[in-house]
């Protein structure tokens, strides 16, 4: 029994060993490879910047434009709907001076032309009417002036009768 242990043990120290071979064999690989990708960075670091650069540009510039685009139609969009509101708004004042018997703009401009054509009529016959009463010329009579009057006199007081 002791064998059959030992060569037990034996089988998992060597898949031990094989696997710490395993895994410190991918750590160097590993180590390698960042080391070199670090030495390339170096290297070409100012390219890569550049074109990451010019890159982020471009993004940029088209993240603009649709931006722009989504604001201008937003923009569209709510002219609309503020010339919506604002007619629904002047048809309900409409609606409520209406009710309470205010005259329309329209009301008022026909009555302010019906106004200026009476005004008119009324001046046509105030100037036929001032032509038919103008009385003819004639020579003014002097006026003559009342002499003041003269201050009343006292009474003589009377006598009383006995």
């Amino acid at each position: 029994m002791v064998k059959k242990l030992v060569v037990k043990k034996l089988k998992t120290v060597g898949k031990d060993s094989q696997l710490s071979a395993t895994i410190r064999e991918s750590a160097q690989q590993i180590w390698l490879a960042g080391l070199g990708a670090f030495a390339k960075a170096q290297q070409e670091g100012n390219k890569v910047f550049d074109a990451l650069v010019r890159r982020g540009e471009s993004i940029q510039q088209s993240t603009r434009k649709v931006a722009e685009d989504k604001v201008t139609e937003m923009a569209a969009k709510a002219t609309g709907t503020w010339d919506k509101l604002e007619q629904v708004f002047e048809n309900r004042v409409a609606r409520s001076l209406h009710s309470l018997g205010v005259p329309t703009r329209d009301e008022v401009a026909v009555l302010a032309k019906r106004v200026v054509e009476l005004k008119a009529a009324v001046d046509k016959l105030n100037a036929g009417a001032s032509r038919a009463a103008k009385p003819k010329t004639v020579a003014a009579k002097p006026v003559r002036r009342a002499a003041p009057k003269a201050a009343p006199r006292k009474a003589a007081p009377r006598k009383a009768a006995s």
